[in-house]
């Protein structure tokens, strides 16, 4: 890896990775002026653009670009539609391979009153550019009288990382709202990708998490039985995934905005679902 001088001051701006490349050479911009009066550090090498692509590339699943940092990534954030609005349920364990970081992370994020965001990923990356998204949601409501849908907030999301798609971000959320249309479900990641669906799980442990939610999800859920399936779908990843695990945090959105049901430890379900195996295990023997 290069030597490294103390970092470069720039302004900050959104084509802050654009340094030192042909893109920004096109534009004549001067590397020193970039931006406002606010700071940034970036790489003070002769391409902090190229240095990020090759140490930072982005990498899905197990694919490997070769790059000298490598996420070891791990999380399960689950979110799906029925009758009575969306339910989003998320581990809070922070990793770093095989190192627990912290057992206490907030995964959903609360753009407002109507909008939810996921994390799974890099936490910064998703941490920053859903808190960016939460200022041009208010932004729009301000300019225009109304709320944006849930639409156009994934969509200026999915936009966003398009743009700095290969410059080594890692996210995959999903934005779970209420407008106009009644509910909404998007997935958006970092290379750009922007889905609608019933129902997404996203993260190290969402196989186990679907494994669950195939079995057990219909759209006529009552908001009980709703709730029970978001909780126990975390429980099963979590104790499957050894990088998922500590709290489950699980939120309900409705046409008046959104609840956070609870914050369970699942250690505590893991002893509620022990007793409930037992006793379907016994009841099966006696009949």
């Amino acid at each position: 890896m290069a030597e490294f001088a103390p970092p470069l001051q720039m302004g900050i701006g959104n084509d802050i990775l654009d340094i030192g490349s042909r893109k920004a050479r096109r534009r004549g911009a001067d590397p020193m002026m970039m931006g406002t009066p606010g700071q940034f550090d970036v790489p003070n090498v002769s391409n902090p653009a190229a240095y990020c692509r090759n140490n930072f590339a982005s990498v899905c699943g197990t694919g490997d670009e070769n790059q000298d940092v490598k996420f070891a990534k791990g999380t399960t954030t689950l979110a799906f539609k029925f009758q009575g609005g969306v339910i989003v349920s998320v581990d809070s364990r922070s990793t770093m391979g095989a190192y627990i970081a912290s057992g206490t992370v907030k995964k959903v994020i609360e753009i407002n009153s109507f909008l939810l965001g996921t994390m799974a990923g890099g936490a910064a990356d998703c941490s920053f550019w859903e808190r960016n998204l939460g200022m041009e949601c208010r932004l729009y409501q301000l300019r225009n009288g109304r709320r944006i849908s849930v639409a156009s907030a994934s969509k200026l999301l999915a936009n966003v990382m398009r743009s700095y798609r290969g410059y080594g971000l890692s996210m995959g959320t999903m934005i779970a709202g209420w407008d106009e249309k009644g509910p909404q479900l998007y997935y958006v990641d970092d290379d750009g990708t922007r889905l609608k669906g019933k129902m997404f799980s996203v993260g190290s442990g969402s196989t186990y998490a679907y494994g669950i939610l195939d079995n057990y999800y219909r759209e006529d859920l009552t908001v009980e039985e709703a709730i029970d399936l978001g909780k126990r779908a975390i429980y099963h990843a979590a104790h499957r995934d050894a990088a998922s695990g500590g709290i489950n945090n699980l939120y309900h959105m409705t046409k008046d905005g959104f609840v956070k049901v609870h914050s369970i430890d699942v250690n505590t379900m893991h002893y509620e679902y022990a007793e409930e195996k037992a006793n379907a295990a016994a009841n099966a023997m006696s009949s």
